[in-house]
């Protein structure tokens, strides 16, 4: 199968996330769900970026990896990747070692580069 067969590099309609608050606020329900990412590719890094982040938030100086999953499962948000299958990035894959390894760079925090709604703010600032 490649990569073409598994929808990696884009499928009608595209891929979305889904944010859920894990802190159980908005029950069971996502807070939101972000649409228009084209390619399987671009939306598990944006889910996978959406929760380092999430984790690090949760983060104080000098706490042990398990604490930091502790204070993640209870105020944290989790990311899901809609429409990838057994391809799409899960959190439970990453998360330990999130937790176990401070990121190296604000590069891997940052999401918001890969927010597909920045592109759609972007072409309309563009029009105006």
């Amino acid at each position: 199968m490649s990569a073409f067969d598994t929808g990696l590099f884009g499928q009608k309609g595209g891929y979305a996330v889904r944010i859920l608050d894990l802190s159980g606020g908005n029950g069971a329900d996502p807070v939101e769900t972000i649409r228009g990412f084209q390619t399987l590719e671009h939306a598990n890094a944006f889910a996978r970026r959406y929760v380092r982040d999430s984790l690090e938030r949760c983060r104080s100086r000098g706490m042990a990896p398990a604490d930091v999953v502790a204070a993640w499962f209870a105020f944290g948000e989790d990311a899901e990747v809609m429409g990838g299958a057994e391809q799409a990035w899960r959190s439970a894959a990453e998360l330990n070692d999130f937790a176990a390894r401070p990121p190296g760079d604000a590069e891997e925090r940052n999401w918001r580069a890969l927010d597909p709604r920045r592109d759609a703010d972007d072409a309309d600032e563009e029009e105006e």
